[in-house]
């Protein structure tokens, strides 16, 4: 087994204070690997960063169609959004269309990221509820299916239809066979792959002819980055950094992936340590070395060689990707 490599450097003056590991995959069209950093066979859960592949079945069902979903809403279904009210509002008149309301989610309830939106509810003497969840609109796609095949309410369950078809369709597109599957956040089934299948998934979004599912999602994030994740994230800021030309997704955990359409490439990563600061940092990087993001862009310089500051503002160190993810 290849261990995983250095991804990023925290400096502190001359020192090197720390380093973040992980492991990172960029394949073509064809599926096979342009190149790897650390182990491209480590079984991994992908979290948030499979939404996309999720969504598949509401467009290949038919179901979108039926319903008449908007790219927003396409949008929303890969998002793990802020709960802002940019978010939640479009979430909430999704629902109306489908004569639901939020007991009929099964993502649990979270306080929304969103600042505005968490102290509106604390003035309001309020709780949040299900519809704040960062995965209410995935959830929302996942009713609209299980709605569309007159399935039973509890769509979480692994053996429900909509999560077989899921499971069909994360299997099809990472052309593997998933080992198993973890219970995410929002309490949906999140299948299991190696990182070369999660990168290959995404090199098959990004090659996918126009009109496809797979083309109809990722041309939804690329054109409503704001819906996708929210203000200060870092798949809203590099999305609209690059002009809406690279699909980008995070995931818990410290996962990414990233679509190129033009260039017909996926990346999936994922840093060993889980940590977020780390994962933004390799995509950051890689992307740039791709050509697909401008190294100095504002929204670059927050991720990748990002000035470390103390509490009177002063430089302290630094937060960069190691020389080998250049």
């Amino acid at each position: 087994m290849t261990h995983a490599t250095p991804f990023a450097e925290i400096w502190r003056g001359p020192f090197l204070e720390s380093v973040h590991s992980g492991h990172a995959v960029i394949c073509d069209d064809t599926g096979q690997i342009v190149q790897a950093w650390g182990d491209p066979q480590a079984v991994i859960l992908p979290r948030s960063s499979s939404k996309m592949i999720q969504a598949l079945p509401l467009i290949n069902s038919g179901a979108a169609d039926k319903y008449g979903l908007t790219t927003e809403q396409l949008a929303l279904a890969c998002a793990s959004h802020q709960g802002a009210a940019i978010h939640t509002d479009r979430v909430g008149v999704w629902l109306q269309t489908l004569g639901l309301g939020d007991d009929d989610f099964r993502c649990g309830p979270q306080e929304p990221e969103d600042r505005e939106a968490r102290e509106a509810l604390i003035r309001a003497h309020e709780q949040p509820c299900q519809i704040h969840n960062n995965c209410s609109g995935k959830h929302a796609g996942f009713l609209t299916m299980t709605q569309f095949l007159k399935a039973g309410p509890e769509y979480n369950d692994p053996d429900h239809p909509l999560q077989r078809a899921c499971l069909e369709a994360f299997e099809t597109v990472t052309q593997e066979t998933s080992p198993g599957y973890g219970i995410d956040g929002c309490s949906a089934p999140n299948f299991a792959c190696t990182l070369h299948g999660m990168a290959r998934a995404m090199a098959h979004f990004a090659a996918a002819p126009a009109g496809s599912a797979e083309a109809r999602l990722h041309e939804a994030m690329r054109l409503h980055p704001d819906l996708v994740a929210g203000e200060t994230r870092a798949c809203t800021e590099l999305m609209r950094a690059m002009d809406g030309k690279v699909a980008l997704k995070t995931g818990a955990e410290g996962f990414f992936i990233a679509i190129l359409p033009q260039q017909r490439l996926g990346i999936a990563l994922k840093a060993a340590c889980g940590t977020t600061r780390a994962a933004e940092c390799a995509i950051a990087a890689l992307l740039v070395k791709l050509g697909a993001l401008d190294a100095g862009h504002p929204a670059t310089l927050k991720r990748m060689n990002a000035p470390i500051r103390n509490w009177r503002g002063i430089e302290t160190g630094v937060l960069k990707p190691a020389a080998g993810l250049q």
